[in-house]
């Protein structure tokens, strides 16, 4: 399904029906590589693939950051942050939309984030943008990562975010396209295991 550029910022039930029709959200019994089970299974690089949805997305997370005074006072002498890979086309759609001057983005290698070697990042004016918060490490890495290149962020965002994810981002303005309720839960206390339902494993 592309849907229509026409709507700035769709409904969450218009946007969770274009993460299931493009795969991007599945409903089952999933087991992730952690041990940790879940009823909602997000792979959002399959909704992102397609430029119409990707757009529609991007923008309506656009439209909702706009909102904040601190991105109005911050465009457009600003860049947008993401980590890689999954934020990348986040920031990529997100910073056209605001006509933002920059995009930078930081990488993982052993389990940490780093940036490249001679960025420059010094007193600049950041917003962060990844496409799914699970559980706010990420998000709360990169705030870190981002001071301590000298730089400010103004504001953060997401299109997924779990609700039980826990931030840690001080009064930093936090916006996201959808809020869902899925959680992880052990085996103990998964229901689907004690009803006898076969868990599919999966990738993060």
């Amino acid at each position: 399904m592309v849907a229509s550029s026409s709507q700035l910022i769709p409904s969450k039930e218009t946007v969770l029906d274009l993460l299931r029709e493009t795969g991007a959200l599945r409903e089952g019994h999933f087991e992730f590589p952690n041990g940790m089970h879940t009823r909602q299974y997000f792979q959002m690089p399959l909704a992102m693939r397609y430029h119409g949805n990707a757009r529609v997305l991007n923008v309506a997370l656009s439209r909702l950051l706009r909102m904040e005074h601190e991105v109005l006072a911050a465009l457009p002498d600003c860049a947008i942050v993401a980590p890689a890979a999954g934020g990348i086309p986040v920031a990529f759609g997100v910073r056209e939309a605001l006509d933002a001057d920059q995009i930078f983005w930081a990488e993982k290698d052993n389990g940490k984030y780093h940036l490249r070697q001679y960025l420059d990042a010094q007193g600049l004016r950041c917003i962060l943008v990844d496409d799914i918060v699970r559980s706010g490490k990420v998000i709360n890495m990169m705030v870190n990562l981002i001071h301590q290149a000298g730089a400010e962020v103004v504001a953060v965002g997401s299109l997924v975010h779990f609700n039980n994810a826990k931030l840690d981002i001080g009064d930093i303005p936090y916006k996201s396209l959808i809020n869902v309720d899925s959680a992880f839960l052990k085996v103990d206390d998964c229901p689907q295991c004690k009803s006898g339902e076969p868990a599919e494993k999966v990738w993060v």
